[in-house]
């Protein structure tokens, strides 16, 4: 989304070759959270090419890794800015860091800062992190600010589909794909501590099931005919619109602290096949439904 921040060195008010050092990645959000946090302090910030991408998912990645910092050191000539040989990194980078061959390639070693950009300013006093400082938070009101992006990219679909849905099927077929994405996008985060199962995609699925079966009741005690036509036609449904909040669930799979690299290429792999046959499936079922029905069966 070229929220990106050219690499290189930058200073922090007027830093002199003592003051410290703090290295990030070039994505825009970090830089200004690191650069905001240090407002009024003196030192440098040596910007890593992670390729427009933040600190925790860049070392996962190894864009925010070894060489690149290396490289950054050389390319700067960090040596004849600062006197002394040592660098700050957010603890989240560690993933992607190999301190001592940091330290065999540059010499500068390598000090692992707080969690959270805001304990920068308390850290540099002692350079010592606290527990606290060590220890990652996902509360609810971090939960709900993670909501807003995801409803951006979810917006224009979900109403090209809902009008679709409601020209052909009626409301509440368009109110059944609205709450499966609201679910995928909304309920999911706010509930996630405290759904079950350790996969996001069957958590996903928990979830939009539930919200789905409540409009398929609906329908069903709604429309006219006999029971079993009824309970037939409302199976799409149940097929696609669980699938579809997996699908979104698996959009914080990178945005929480339950996470790790593998389980998560694990669980692409192993559920959205699920998803995607379980979804064709449904459309398969709709499409013969609506060949019945006009067929006059």
């Amino acid at each position: 989304m070229h929220h990106r921040v050219a690499p290189g060195l930058y200073a922090l008010g007027h830093p002199t070759p003592e003051s410290p050092v703090l290295v990030t990645a070039n994505y825009t959000l970090s830089f200004d959270a690191l650069r905001g946090a240090l407002a009024g302090i003196d030192g440098y910030i040596l910007v890593l090419d992670t390729l427009g991408v933040n600190v925790w998912c860049a070392a996962g990645e190894g864009t925010f890794g070894t060489a690149e910092l290396v490289k950054r050191i050389a390319v700067t000539r960090l040596k004849e800015v600062v006197s002394h040989r040592r660098l700050i990194l957010p603890q989240l980078g560690a993933p992607g860091i190999a301190a001592h061959e940091v330290k065999k390639q540059s010499g500068f070693l390598v000090d692992y800062g707080p969690i959270r950009a805001g304990d920068l300013p308390e850290y540099l006093k002692t350079h010592r992190a606290t527990p606290e400082m060590r220890q990652v938070s996902f509360t609810l009101p971090e939960r709900i600010m993670l909501i807003p992006i995801e409803l951006i990219h979810t917006v224009l679909p979900t109403l090209a589909g809902a009008l679709v849905l409601y020209f052909f099927l009626g409301c509440l077929a368009a109110l059944c794909l609205v709450g499966a994405v609201l679910a995928g996008s909304v309920l999911f985060p706010i509930l996630l501590p405290w759904l079950p199962t350790r996969q996001f995609s069957t958590q996903g699925f928990i979830v939009g099931g539930v919200i789905t079966l409540l409009f398929a009741l609906a329908m069903i005690l709604g429309a006219q005919g006999a029971l079993g036509w009824r309970i037939v036609d409302v199976l799409p449904y149940l097929l696609i619109m669980p699938s579809l909040t997996a699908f979104l669930a698996l959009n914080f799979t990178g945005s929480t602290p339950f996470t790790s690299r593998s389980g998560v290429k694990h669980e692409i792999f192993t559920y959205i096949p699920w998803m995607g046959w379980l979804a064709g499936a449904g459309l398969i079922l709709a499409i013969a439904l609506v060949i019945l029905h006009l067929s006059g069966v």
